[in-house]
């Protein structure tokens, strides 16, 4: 199935403002859990790396998933040519409909604007609940609950209009994280109108 973001890799890094933020997420990721520098990171629904990017050396092994090819394809170059360490590993996850991989404990899970395009919400967190070691955390940058602007340019949008923490809260919890934070993490502007971002950390126990 084609998937739009396909059509997006290629020049997706010419935007500075997506740069900019892939920082200010991998920022408050480190400031909220004082990361030691030795994490086996999965960032999930990564497009091109840019939160691995910016999280640079302050992590360990990264595996960087993404269900487009266009994303995967434009990440294996950045490995190709040294911009991703070269352990990098890329995969082809999507956790709505994927068995969960077998044999993997992350010590982090990274999302960054991409669970309000899930549907299946539940069984991605719960998907990411079974990829962390205990003791390890999830760390989910997102939109909060807006009026569905953020997306009137996408006619087959089927996601959520952002999320109300109070309800991601809930979600969390249910799937089996304890220690749920969250945190204010600037702004999206777009289409003259600012959307505000946070940060969500939760702790398998």
């Amino acid at each position: 199935m084609h998937n739009h973001f396909d059509d997006q890799a290629a020049t997706w890094d010419e935007d500075q403002s997506k740069i900019e933020r892939a920082r200010t997420i991998a920022d408050a990721i480190v400031e909220s859990l004082r990361l030691n520098g030795d994490e086996r990171v999965l960032e999930y629904g990564a497009g091109t790396g840019l939160v691995a990017q910016a999280l640079g050396e302050g992590v360990g092994a990264l595996t960087l998933a993404d269900s487009s090819a266009g994303m995967r394809a434009a990440m294996t170059t950045k490995v190709e040519r040294g911009t991703l360490p070269a352990a990098t590993r890329v995969w082809d996850l999507d956790l709505s409909t994927d068995e969960v991989p077998a044999g993997e404990a992350f010590d982090l899970i990274a999302s960054s604007l991409v669970l309000h395009h899930i549907g299946e919400l539940d069984r991605v967190l719960e998907g990411f609940w079974s990829l962390l070691r205990s003791g390890g955390s999830v760390a989910i940058a997102d939109l909060d609950r807006e009026d569905g602007s953020f997306h009137e340019h996408l006619h087959d949008f089927d996601g959520h209009n952002g999320f109300d923490r109070d309800d991601l809260r809930s979600r969390l919890e249910a799937a089996g994280f304890v220690d749920v934070r969250f945190d204010d993490c600037g702004e999206v502007h777009k289409a003259g109108r600012s959307f505000g971002l946070f940060l969500a950390t939760a702790r398998r126990p």
